[in-house]
């Protein structure tokens, strides 16, 4: 299997909810490099796993964190797809309320779709991302669209 990229953002009314998938998806996610905005790669670097060998914690130091969403880590993903390092993003956003940095949101899920990476913001499309066959085929590469060359390499009149 190839190892991928993969973001992880939580808005804080779904901390919990990414945290019980990714306890879930332990054994595919430590397969692939994981990066996350501030406090959500730390409460993943903190989850703890309790299994017959005992107590241990499978993400711990494993974890590229960045800033905290509203203090630019979204844009730091957002960057990172744009420059082709995220291969998936996981994004559990609350859509319940108005977020204070809800323009860099926007940005970040516009991103994950104009470069076509793999993009869920819920645990059923997260499960069934990860457990995609094409996950396994060493041939599968994510294309991306013309519209971002064509963009590039417009003429102004």
């Amino acid at each position: 299997m190839k190892s991928l990229n993969i973001a992880l953002v939580a808005h804080d009314g779904r901390k919990e909810e990414l945290l019980s998938w990714v306890k879930f998806n332990q054994d595919m996610l430590s397969q692939h490099k994981l990066f996350a905005t501030g406090t959500t790669g730390r409460l993943i670097e903190e989850t703890m796993i309790e299994d017959k060998s005992g107590v241990h914690f499978p993400f711990r130091g494993k974890v590229t964190r960045l800033l905290s969403g509203p203090l630019g880590g979204d844009q730091q993903i957002g960057a990172m797809i744009a420059e082709r390092k995220i291969d998936m993003l996981i994004f559990f956003c609350d859509n319940l309320i108005i977020q204070g940095h809800q323009n860099d949101v926007s940005a970040l899920t516009r991103l994950a779709a104009l470069y076509n990476i793999a993009f869920a913001t819920n645990r059923t499309t997260a499960d069934m991302l990860l457990t995609s066959s094409l996950l396994n085929d060493p041939n599968y590469e994510i294309q991306i669209p013309d519209c971002i060359s064509n963009y590039a390499n417009r003429k102004l009149k």
